[in-house]
């Protein structure tokens, strides 16, 4: 526990100095004795090889696209191609001796990236299971392919990757994913080139959620996160050195965990982001690695390494995984290395000069190994050409299978009934436990005190007289989120949950209290206050295999962590063509009481994003019931929590919440009161001011009012509520989200729409100001109340008899509000 770790200040206020110890430099000696003996002919050659391959791949996309046409083969690319032209020796030289096991995820130059991992897997890994990957992949429609005319079994693979690479840049159903990547994120997770990413330095966070995977599940091998220099400005690189680098996996994990996770960033340091450079203008730090210095004792074991060797690099990759699998990472590389073309194609360089360039063409990286080569008389110069020579074939050869609409057609989509897009944004799978291990538990469930204590509680929160039990006497809505987060962690040994205050405190909202009794702590587990690092490592955690519960302690904070949920969460299904899933749910608190920074319901944005689900349960029986769901499926959750209802007990359902195990059908709203005059549909806590409204309407106006809870917000099944309105023929939709944007627009027009002819009158939306949020004394000035909703009735739905006017919300205040912009 935290708390067995004493913060003395005795010793914390001691004088002193701190002392840092010397970071190495371009340490590597060559000696191609000594690489001929560790590595053998035949693999030196085929680094050079890879290289070529590389370089060749590369100056055909340039070619295509600066001319239209490579080696006679015609094409029209429209999308990006950024190269690494330049660089090959740093990525062929970081793969050579990784295996399947070790993932690298890539940066948004990355064919190079792909290429090399794959070729170097491909070559370490016995050929029978090459073949069998190969064959399996996607029924085998990439290889069906390129086998004709393959020049032999060796050459197969090579020509399968290269193919899977450049379909998938080109945007075609054979690419390693189906053409939904494209060009800056395509992977092949067979072989360990896992997701690169559009986002620069968004695979920093990723990765260091797959290296926790490794961890807490105990599977082998390492992960490195390629990352250029420009990218070490970026908030993400920084929270996922953080997360990484914390001192728990040393102090407070379980000794046979094995310490930190195995994470390697990968800084390819070729001095520019795209125009600025980041030596000498953007950047301070001068030498990258520096900035090692900051983040833990270790340094992270910072060294600047030559990556115009590819040895060098290789050395430097070897030494690192040592440390690496003995749990004493993370590491950080700074490894130099340059590109002769520019971000893009249409990139003049006009930031650098010529003569910057040449200098580098003349240290060229596949010119200078392959002189090592000749002059250690691993291989001869004719042997390079013809490398060269078959190289320059084996991608004419490609590029022709590639564009080719008959042999590499693409995903059919936008004609009648085809929604082969729409079919990938969701995998919708059901998975009880994600591996066969017993789960490791610290009590028994039925044991657990917080269990013990709930035994004694009212399922229901409405007594046997039919009145509401005091709070203290039923199960509250967080009581029922941790009954399902328990039960899931008692069965999927996978599931690991972390955020801010998740252990000792037992979340900020005290939804997690009992769980800190009942698990592990690498299971369950505090993290560093990195937003975005929260939700990314869960992002790397899920879609390596495992159940990640990530946890914002409010929803504002999914400003902090915008581009994980908006760019990544939601996205990784669909651009892997469902190779990957996500099995992530992210706990968002929905304040009140906290004033403009902790008090807004950011659903409307959540609902905008497509790929993700997102539920918002407001009684304790969905809430257990919901996140079972959302704890078994295959998609990533979001899974909203108004702080105003986690101690409402059981208003609804008779009998309460069940002590076993439920789901709740996905997408379907409930009614939660019935009537024939009017339709309410909330969405989030306005529920329980809907239903005090309906008691008005019907006490005091003689309308019955129907109530209905959407509870989901995507996927949501709109049959329920346009039942509803046909039989009114009147609708109001209310919520705490800010009126101007809000998803109530979006449902008030497909009511419109698929309801038309039963309405009398217009759907009305009531939401909360347009304002920042106030402080908790004026809280009912901007969020929905009883009174806003009668009002909106009588001035916008139907005149109510009698009524009196309290508040604004007719059409002249909504003209008001609109041009002033509140």
């Amino acid at each position: 526990m935290p708390k067995s770790i004493v913060v003395d200040p005795r010793e914390t206020r001691k004088p002193g100095t701190l002392s840092f110890t010397d970071i190495p430099l371009n340490a590597y000696v060559p000696d191609m004795k000594k690489e001929l003996k560790a590595h053998g002919k035949d693999a030196l050659v085929r680094a050079y090889r890879d290289m070529v391959l590389i370089r060749e791949f590369e100056t055909m996309l340039n070619t295509i696209k600066t001319k239209g046409a490579y080696q006679g083969i015609a094409y029209d690319h429209l999308g990006p191609a950024h190269l690494s032209i330049g660089q090959e020796s740093t990525v062929v030289g970081q793969s050579m001796r990784l295996g399947v096991e070790d993932f690298i995820f890539g940066s948004h130059r990355s064919h190079g990236e792909i290429i090399a991992k794959c070729l170097s897997s491909a070559a370490r890994l016995p050929s029978a299971q090459v073949s069998s990957i190969m064959e399996s992949y996607f029924g085998g429609s990439l290889l069906r392919v390129v086998e004709k005319g393959a020049k032999g079994a060796e050459d197969l693979p090579v020509d399968f990757i290269l193919y899977g690479v450049l379909a998938e840049i080109f945007g075609r159903e054979n690419g390693f994913n189906k053409g939904m990547g494209g060009s800056m994120h395509a992977f092949f997770a067979p072989f360990g080139s896992m997701p690169n990413n559009a986002i620069v330095g968004g695979s920093a966070d990723i990765a260091v959620g797959a290296a926790l995977f490794k961890r807490i599940n105990r599977k082998p091998g390492i992960v490195i996160a390629n990352i250029g220099d420009g990218s070490s400005a970026c908030g993400p690189v920084w929270e996922a050195m953080m997360v990484s680098a914390m001192d728990q996996y040393r102090t407070l994990w379980p000794k046979d965990v094995g310490g930190a996770p195995p994470m390697l960033f990968s800084f390819f340091n070729n001095f520019y982001g795209m125009g600025g450079q980041t030596l000498g203008e953007t950047m301070g730090f001068k030498v990258l690695a520096r900035i090692g210095a900051g983040v833990n004792p270790e340094q992270m074991h910072a060294e600047r390494v030559d990556g115009y060797n590819p040895l060098a690099v290789c050395d430097a990759i070897e030494r690192k995984r040592k440390v690496l699998l003995e749990g004493r990472g993370p590491v950080l590389l700074d490894i130099v290395t340059y590109r002769y073309s520019g971000h893009s194609p249409s990139d003049a360089s006009s930031y650098r000069t010529k003569e910057e360039v040449a200098l580098w063409q003349d240290a060229d990286c596949i010119a200078s190994f392959g002189k090592d080569l000749v002059a250690a008389k691993i291989a001869s110069a004719d042997d390079l050409q013809a490398i060269q020579q078959s190289a320059q074939e084996k991608m004419k050869r490609i590029t022709g299978l590639a564009v080719s609409p008959q042999l590499s057609p693409r995903v059919k989509v936008g004609g009648k009934g085809s929604d082969a897009i729409g079919d990938m944004m969701f995998s919708n799978g059901n998975v009880e436990k994600f591996d066969d291990r017993q789960p490791e538990m610290l009590i028994p469930a039925a044991q657990n005190p917080r269990v013990l204590s709930n035994a004694r509680k009212s399922r229901s929160g409405i007594g046997p007289d039919g009145k509401p039990l005091a709070k203290s006497q039923v199960i509250a809505l967080r009581d029922a989120i941790f009954e399902a987060m328990l039960h899931r962690f008692s069965i999927d040994p996978t599931m690991a949950a972390f955020g801010e205050e998740n252990r000792d405190w037992g979340g900020a909202f005290a939804v997690y209290r009992g769980l800190t009794e009942a698990l592990p702590y690498h299971r369950l587990f505090n993290t560093s206050i990195s937003e975005g690092a929260i939700v990314g490592a869960a992002v790397g955690y899920a879609l390596s295999g495992g159940r990640a519960v990530p946890e914002l302690m409010y929803c504002d904070f999914l400003g902090r962590s915008g581009d994980e949920v908006f760019n990544q969460v939601c996205k990784w299904q669909a651009m892997s063509a469902n190779v990957l899933k996500m099995p992530l749910v992210l706990r968002v608190s929905v304040g009140s009481k906290y004033g403009a920074q902790h008090s807004q319901d950011w659903s409307s944005l959540l609902a905008h994003m497509p790929g993700l689900k997102v539920m918002f349960p407001v009684t304790p029986y969905d809430a257990k019931g919901m996140l079972n769901l959302a704890l078994r499926g295959t998609d990533p959750v979001v899974y909203l929590e108004s702080q105003r209802v986690y101690d409402v007990g059981e208003l609804f359902v008779p009998g309460g919440v069940p002590e076993g195990y439920y789901e709740v059908e996905e997408g379907e709203p409930a009614v939660r009161r019935t009537g024939s005059d009017l339709t309410i549909v909330t969405i989030g806590a306005t529920l329980y001011k809907a239903l005090e409204t309906a008691d008005i309407l019907s006490s005091k106006y003689g309308t019955s009012a129907e109530v209905i809870d959407a509870r989901f917000i995507n996927p949501l099944r709109y049959e329920k509520i346009l039942d509803s309105v046909r039989k009114t023929g009147r609708c109001v939709l209310a919520s705490d989200a800010c009126e101007r944007g809000s998803f109530l627009h979006t449902m008030a027009s497909n009511i419109t729409q698929m309801a038309f002819d039963s309405l009398d009158a217009p759907v009305a939306v009531v939401g909360a100001r347009n304002w920042i949020t106030p402080c908790a004394e004026m809280e009912e000035s901007f969020f929905p109340q009883k009174e806003w909703i009668l009002d909106t009735i009588h001035e916008r739905i139907v005149p109510l008899a009698g009524h009196e006017v309290t508040t604004e919300q007719g059409v002249g205040e909504m003209l008001r509000r609109n041009a002033r912009g509140v």
